[in-house]
């Protein structure tokens, strides 16, 4: 007879969710402790994504068929290609700075959802610069499984939407969100949130990429005309085009709020 942890049925039975949900939380912690992981720059974005030569082959072949639907959807797919090379390009440059970084223990190590577009994106870049990356996936019948450029170590796969959410904030010491569907903004309004309502015991620059996609997509104006949200809440976000424009803002502000005090 089995003893109650090994017993397979019974771990999967409803009585067996706590135990469950407590594995989701002490596995991925052991994980971290074993290599010295403590903080994370966060990357979210469309899982549709392509890499630009990718989509410009469908493109091309799209516009070879002569279907109008066909075309304007690898057309719109190119359009959003760009955001893959950015954040590919992003996470390695932020993977370089960390390396270079002398206290060891304070690593930005480059986190993604683990899936495919803009996640494989940020963990493509980082394993690029020779450096490690964490990817937190999900279980879900329509999704691939993680791609390939996660550190293998640091690959997860999690059962229950809202451990993932908390190990996406607990470590993050930054968030960097692209250009993205329901799943990015749902985890980008929860972050915020928790900013907002200071539920988060520590400062995290929210950086969001692509203005016009943002502006068009997010008034914040309105929230605030309607007294919504205060003017105070619009400076929770800041706005980049160019991964120059956001490695510079969060290597600056990384500095600021948790190496500084190490430095001095």
């Amino acid at each position: 007879m089995d003893k109650a942890y090994r017993n397979l049925d019974f771990l999967a039975s409803p009585e067996a969710r706590t135990l469950r949900i407590l594995g989701e939380y002490l596995e991925p912690q052991a994980r971290f402790a074993r290599y010295r992981i403590k903080d994370t720059v966060v990357f979210f974005g469309s899982a549709r994504a392509l890499p630009a030569d990718q989509a410009r082959q469908e493109l091309e072949r799209a516009e070879a068929t002569g279907d109008a639907a066909t075309v304007e959807s690898a057309r719109a797919a190119a359009r959003l290609s760009r955001y893959y090379e950015d954040a590919r390009q992003l996470a390695r440059r932020l993977t370089e700075w960390s390396k270079g970084l002398q206290h060891s223990h304070r690593r930005f190590i480059v986190c993604s959802g683990g899936g495919p577009g803009i996640m494989e994106a940020a963990n493509r870049g980082a394993s690029e610069a020779a450096g490690i990356s964490i990817g937190l996936g999900i279980s879900l019948p329509m999704e691939p499984p993680s791609n390939p450029y996660i550190t293998r170590e640091l690959a997860f796969e999690f059962h229950y939407f809202f451990m993932r959410k908390f190990w996406f904030v607990y470590p993050a010491k930054a968030l960097v969100v692209f250009p993205g569907g329901f799943g990015t903004l749902d985890e980008l309004f929860e972050l915020l949130t928790l900013v907002q309502t200071r539920k988060m015991g520590k400062r995290v620059p929210v950086l969001l990429y692509g203005t016009k996609f943002w502006t068009d997509l997010l008034r914040f104006d309105v929230l605030e005309e309607w007294g919504t949200i205060s003017a105070e809440d619009r400076k929770l976000v800041h706005l980049v085009d160019t991964t120059d424009e956001a490695f510079w803002f969060l290597r600056d502000q990384l500095t600021a709020l948790y190496l500084e005090n190490e430095q001095a």
